[in-house]
């Protein structure tokens, strides 16, 4: 039976667990979007997991959803990640950049300008600002001339990743951002080639997987989806369908894993491992729920067929996650208010376990 703590090959990595390190934004970045000594000091203490994906990354300046995250869309920006990347594999680990892009899940106030999605219809809930918590705005909707930029805009930032030293790149389409809006049935209300029946909504994530590809190889690209979750505001009326004919196009590129949020019934998640020929992560639980992935719901998915399985907020707390789970250690609590407000108090100061002398 495949166990947490066996090894196993990912794209063109060989990973000594099965333990992955889901991305969650921590809003700790410099001005400019730029990493600091602190993340990578945060990213090492957690490099014994079998895969680090880090925190969304923003591929262009109209991408960024939230003020205090990082990008890669600059040279400054690439300087900036370098001493990251090199801290993580000093240490042994393995690090992919996820690349985000906000969509119309941002504000005029952290970027700049208006927001943009594929139709003008607005997130449900409020968006972070500099200013704090504000409505979601109206996006522009952009033109069909457009599209094909927005989805080279993640190939572009998986060149920087390489450049600054990534392993690879995950691109977020899941959790209501700009891929996961395209592929809506309710944020997508285009009449083009991008919009209406399940085969113009899948085109978007399509092209820009594809472009990631061609810009640093299959082994170095992955994908996070999250099937019928409704992450601000987004639906999708036809999940079964839509990530069927998703995963059709996907497969024959060879990607080195698709990454998957349990957000829809378990028998749509395990038909999608039976579509997906490559590696699978799962993350097996709703990211910001009220539950968190433990030993059990791991085996669970990986009994399912689950290559690797993902860890969000456990990883926050227990940067020896790894082996608190090998050895059946208590789990350290996390503190909800630290994680966004800036700063190393809740960031780098959870210590590993402690054993009694």
């Amino acid at each position: 039976m495949t166990t947490l703590f066996d090894r196993n090959r990912l794209g063109e990595l060989d990973l000594p667990n099965r333990v992955v390190m889901a991305p969650m934004t921590r809003v700790r970045a410099a001005a400019g979007g730029l990493a600091t000594p602190s993340m990578a000091a945060y990213y090492a203490q957690r490099s014994t997991a079998g895969l680090i994906v880090s925190e969304g990354v923003q591929p262009n300046v109209v991408g960024q959803s939230n003020p205090g995250t990082p990008g890669l869309h600059t040279d400054a920006q690439v300087d900036a990640w370098r001493p990251v990347t090199h801290a993580v594999h000093a240490s042994g680990g393995r690090i992919f950049a996820q690349i985000m892009h906000g969509g119309r899940v941002s504000h005029p106030d952290t970027i700049g300008r208006q927001p943009v999605g594929p139709s003008a219809v607005a997130a449900v809930g409020q968006v972070f600002t500099p200013g704090g918590p504000l409505p979601a705005p109206v996006p522009r909707a952009l033109g069909t001339d457009e599209v094909p930029e927005q989805a080279r805009s993640y190939a572009d930032a998986a060149r920087r990743a390489v450049e600054a030293g990534f392993d690879g790149v995950e691109l977020h389409g899941a959790n209501g951002y700009l891929i996961s809006q395209f592929l809506s049935s309710n944020a997508n209300l285009r009449t083009d080639r991008y919009g209406g029946p399940v085969a113009h909504r899948i085109r978007f994530a399509v092209e820009a997987v594809t472009a990631t590809v061609d810009a640093v190889g299959a082994a170095r690209t992955g994908i996070r989806l999250s099937p019928g979750g409704t992450f601000w505001g987004v639906r999708e009326t036809d999940v079964p369908e839509l990530y069927a004919a998703l995963l059709a196009a996907l497969a024959p590129l060879g990607l080195a894993y698709l990454h998957l949020e349990a957000t829809t019934e378990e028998e749509v998640l395990t038909g999608l491992r039976r579509a997906w020929p490559g590696a699978l992560i799962v993350n097996p639980v709703v990211p910001m729920g009220p539950k968190q992935t433990d030993r059990a719901a791991a085996d669970h998915w990986l009994g399912l067929g689950a290559d690797l399985i993902s860890f969000g907020r456990p990883f926050i707390s227990n940067p020896d996650l790894v082996e608190r789970l090998r050895a059946g250690l208590p789990l350290a609590p996390v503190d909800e208010n630290t994680y966004y407000q800036g700063g190393d108090a809740g960031y780098l100061t959870y210590p590993a376990y402690r054993y009694a002398a």
